[in-house]
């Protein structure tokens, strides 16, 4: 750990990377609505939990609000649960049930992306029709590092997981606040918020080339959060930047 972290709480570590990554890419403004994807899982939470607690420290006034998406494969979420500690951010919650098997054509098979691809139009759908202009989702480092690996290796292509990306076609950007926090300083902070028990897991979750390709990168990195940033920073830093579309 940096000396930059030396005796500081797990809580604000997160909240002081959330705020870095904030300022640095320009994501949160003065009177944005933005709608916070939770899903109950410990990302997610954290994001909410992020998003609330930074607000005395930029100064400025914007709006927060959660979006839930129930389905129809997947139950293990305590909404109530997670509705209270929202409540408790002063977060709005709103749970919205879309039939993500319901919507397979005849032959088709559950997978994750078609699932993402369900989740992701009706949370633009909700987002546009309800005057939010942003939608925080809670990625962080590890997976927009092994995002990029992942394309590289497997597509041949130089694809990242865009931090911020502003849709062409709908007046919507998609932020991601977590971009420069581990996934082991997410659940440090969880457990220090108590969040870790409303984990998520979702049956159709498993992802062996994730997997694999998070093994390689820890191989090579050592673990080291230092390391996985300046990969981060060089994905931002070059010719075209990567982190934002």
């Amino acid at each position: 750990m940096s000396r930059f972290f030396r005796n500081t709480s797990d809580s604000e570590i997160v909240r002081k990377l959330t705020i870095k990554t904030v300022m640095q890419r320009n994501l949160v403004e003065k009177g944005d609505r933005i709608l916070i994807a939770v899903s109950g899982g410990k990302d997610s939470s954290v994001l909410a939990w992020a998003l609330s607690s930074i607000r005395p420290a930029l100064k400025f006034d914007y709006e927060l609000a959660g979006l839930h998406i129930s389905t129809d494969f997947c139950a293990c979420c305590k909404k109530s649960t997670l509705q209270g500690r929202l409540n408790e951010w002063g977060i709005p919650f709103t749970d919205l049930f879309v039939p993500v098997i319901g919507r397979l054509k005849e032959g088709q098979s559950m997978n994750c992306y078609w699932c993402s691809t369900q989740r992701r139009a009706e949370l633009l759908k909700y987002a546009v029709e309800n005057g939010f202009n942003k939608i925080a989702l809670g990625h962080h480092l590890d997976d927009i590092i092994e995002t990029f690996f992942m394309n590289l290796c497997g597509k041949g292509e130089l694809l990242a997981m865009p931090i911020l990306l502003k849709y062409r076609k709908f007046p919507v950007s998609l932020i991601r606040p977590l971009a420069l926090l581990e996934e082991k300083q997410i659940i440090a902070c969880a457990a220090e918020q108590n969040i870790l028990k409303n984990v998520c897991t979702c049956p159709y979750g498993q992802n062996s080339k994730r997997r694999e390709i998070r093994s390689k990168i820890s191989g090579f990195t050592d673990n080291s959060g230092e390391m996985k940033r300046r990969i981060l920073k060089a994905l931002g830093s070059g010719e075209k930047d990567y982190l934002t579309e």
